[in-house]
């Protein structure tokens, strides 16, 4: 039903009048949203660009007791530091100077100034609750900053937490912090930054990596055995904080992926996905017991149920028009239930309407969308789909589990998956 070779529709070019761009973070669950134009409001991704005066800091003096000199560098609100309590009577200060080869871009739930980015909490559309009952974040308020070099090879690394608007960082007495064998200080934040690195970058090879969690001074540790607990991990010497084309990073409530430039321009675009979609549609697929034509309906009207939306069985993966036949309890009690039985194959099982994965930096490669995550039926590749199914995303303080990168919906089933049948009116 679909063409091959639909790499050869154009990417998008990188262009000479726009500033150098780094990359770009994109959440996980958002499926391509529109962003907001207020810096406050949610959006789905962020780009990182050359700022036209850098902002970058990098570790200068550093401040062993409560002298005046640290005094002065936590109130100066022109001075970036971090303060490490120790005790009610020593607190360590890091003075942080102008560094003019590199910029600086801050995460997190604030939306005061510092804060490049906002992030909130995401939740799939099942963990929504119904009594409107609000949850409280786990998201730092300013939960991380990413550090780009402004010259080629334009690398971006990761730190832990965010200077606020006084440009301070404080760790408190509760807070996980050590010196390290230099004498310098580091530490950890609550609820931890974790970062999960690709193997074999971010194409249809990929395998996941181990997540890490990163310190306030950017070295790499094993996970604590809770989130929040203050005894840190090992750190591992052989790894660093540096970010990678497909790096996920995790601030516990939202999962952010980080596209470089060189793979956002190996990846599919929006356009190519439309151009999927229509040939898809073109095609004509049918229901085989209604006869009825399919098409997915345009990605600006995603989420909106069509008359001719495609559901599948996620059991056998058979694809038909919506029905109300198949049921084998009572009307009142299968109006309750998603479980139908497939006419086609009398495979009994969840029955749910079929979606395109609208954002292109999840793809890992260009192909055709043939499969759908189970349960909640987003499609795209066969390869994205399997990639995505392997890694365990960090969800809550403790747990990890597979998600659909859509509306990160946990995954169900031995794979995730089901390659979706349909049935063309030559069948």
């Amino acid at each position: 039903m679909f063409s091959r070779g639909q790499q050869n529709i154009p990417i998008s070019p990188t262009s000479t009048d726009r500033p150098v761009r780094y990359g770009e973070l994109i959440v996980l669950g958002c499926n391509n949203s529109q962003p907001s134009s207020e810096k406050g409001g949610r959006r789905s991704r962020f780009a990182l660009c050359r700022r036209d005066k850098a902002n970058g800091v990098k570790p200068s003096t550093v401040h062993t007791s409560c002298t005046p000199q640290a005094a002065k560098a936590i109130s100066n609100k022109e001075q970036h530091s971090i303060s490490y309590t120790l005790s009610r009577a020593q607190t360590v200060v890091v003075e942080y100077t102008h560094d003019s080869n590199t910029d600086m871009f801050q995460i997190g739930r604030s939306t005061e100034n510092p804060i490049d980015f906002v992030v909130t909490d995401t939740v799939a559309d099942a963990q929504n609750l119904s009594d409107g009952q609000a949850v409280q974040s786990t998201i730092s308020r300013f939960a991380c900053r990413i550090i780009c070099q402004r010259h080629p090879p334009f690398s971006a690394r990761i730190y832990a937490a965010g200077f606020d608007s006084s440009k301070n960082i404080f760790l408190g007495e509760k807070a996980a912090k050590w010196r390290t064998p230099d004498g310098q200080m580091d530490g950890l934040t609550t609820n931890g930054v974790l970062v999960m690195h690709p193997r074999q970058g971010f194409t249809q090879d990929s395998r996941p990596g181990v997540w890490r969690e990163i310190s306030v001074c950017g070295k790499v540790f094993t996970l604590r055995e809770t989130r929040s607990a203050q005894q840190r991990g090992q750190m591992v010497d052989s790894e660093c904080n540096k970010l990678v084309d497909g790096s996920l990073i995790d601030l516990c409530g939202a999962t952010l992926l980080w596209r470089t430039a060189e793979g956002l321009a190996r990846t599919p675009t929006v356009k190519h996905l439309e151009a999927l979609r229509q040939e898809f549609n073109a095609g004509r697929p049918q229901c085989p017991v209604g006869f009825n034509t399919l098409a997915f309906p345009s990605m600006r009207h995603k989420g909106v149920l069509d008359e001719k939306q495609p559901w599948v069985y996620l059991r056998c993966g058979h694809v038909h028009g919506y029905h109300c036949w198949g049921g084998r309890r009572e009307p009142r009690v299968e109006a309750e239930s998603q479980e139908r039985e497939c006419p086609m194959c009398r495979t009994q099982g969840a029955y749910v309407p079929l979606w395109l994965g609208c954002e292109p930096a999840f793809y890992v490669d260009a192909e055709p969308p043939t499969h759908a995550f189970v349960p909640c039926g987003h499609v795209c590749s066969e390869k994205t789909t399997a990639y995505w199914s392997q890694i365990s995303l960090p969800h809550g303080t403790q747990a990890f589990h597979a998600a659909c990168p859509f509306c990160i919906h946990p995954l169900s089933g031995e794979t995730g998956s089901v390659r979706l049948i349909f049935q063309t009116p030559l069948d």
